[in-house]
């Protein structure tokens, strides 16, 4: 034990210094690629179920994921602990991915979404715009990779309600491309 203090000590009998105990090793330094999605956390809700002892206690939470390059999907999970709802959340989005159609930073018509008594409405916006949405929507436009759009909410302002009629609004999107392809004609015919 003495021999092992006086190793680690200088001369002048000073304890070692940050940087003379070589490189700091960050977590990240472990040949980890970043991640292919980003999440967002848009709501987490204590939820009961009355049973014959009392009521049983549980988190829902709501996560959207995407790689804002037009890739994005919406999952629910419910645990006993937070951290828990979360992770089932993500792995839920994973499976739930769409690809969005879109128009440079916005999308290539407008469009209404509805989920339950949620309405909203989504409308192409030039460029400079930015994204103007309330906080469900805002989560589910910002991940997928539009950068320029204009939406209003109608109904409930419930988050899960208002992030599944977003989603429902996104995937009506068609492309001038796929439409063309649909009718059998050419994308000069469709833009007039």
């Amino acid at each position: 034990m003495e021999n092992r203090q006086n190793f680690q000590r200088d001369n002048n009998n000073r304890p070692p210094r940050r940087d003379d105990r070589g490189p700091r090793r960050d977590r990240r330094d472990r040949n980890e690629e970043p991640p292919e999605f980003e999440e967002k956390l848009v709501s987490v809700n204590r939820v009961t179920k009355t049973v014959k002892g009392g009521r049983n206690m549980r988190f829902s939470a709501l996560i959207v994921i995407g790689d804002k390059k037009g890739r994005v999907g919406v999952g629910m999970g419910k645990a006993v602990e937070i951290p828990e709802a979360i992770r089932k959340a993500s792995e839920a989005a994973k499976k739930n991915l769409v690809t969005i159609a879109t128009k440079d930073t916005t999308i290539p018509h407008e469009t209404v979404g509805y989920f339950g008594t949620a309405k909203v409405v989504l409308l192409p916006a030039p460029e400079g715009t930015g994204v103007i949405a309330g906080g469900p929507a805002r989560a589910v436009l910002e991940l997928c990779g539009i950068k320029n759009i204009r939406t209003k909410s109608y109904g409930t302002s419930n988050p899960i309600n208002t992030v599944k009629a977003t989603m429902e609004g996104l995937k009506t999107l068609r492309s001038a491309e796929q439409v063309a392809k649909l009718r059998g004609k050419t994308v000069e015919e469709i833009l007039g």
